[in-house]
């Protein structure tokens, strides 16, 4: 049996630093990528599926705040406190869309990783 916890680890950091690199396109794939490293290290599909899952929520909650702030910061300058305030719920909501997109990649990736690395 594998470690779970060093899989939602490792799993967490790829699809949080592709998360950073590209936005949401890089955080569905950065967490179906993770969810396959964490399933490996986990070495079972139930295993994986829970690495997957505790990587993709925990770099999906890290996300959001991230977009949150951005784009509080973004629209502050021109529109004022309204504008941020409008702006960092707009780009929150749109973020949670993303995060949940791409936690169940995280786990789908997980059951893959999984299952591959039974064989």
């Amino acid at each position: 049996m594998g470690s779970i916890g060093l899989g939602v680890l490792i799993g967490f950091l790829i699809t949080v630093v592709m998360g950073i690199m590209f936005p949401g396109v890089g955080h569905i794939l950065g967490g179906f990528l993770g969810g396959i490293v964490a399933g490996l290290i986990a070495r079972s599909a139930i295993g994986g599926v829970l690495a997957g899952f505790l990587s993709g929520l925990g770099s999906a909650v890290i996300l959001v705040i991230l977009a949150l702030i951005v784009f509080a910061f973004n629209s502050q300058s021109d529109w004022g406190f309204i504008g941020a305030l409008v702006s960092g719920v707009t780009g929150a909501a749109l973020s949670i869309i993303v995060a949940v997109v791409a936690t169940v990649a995280s786990v789908i990736g997980g059951f893959i990783g999984g299952l591959l690395a039974r064989r």
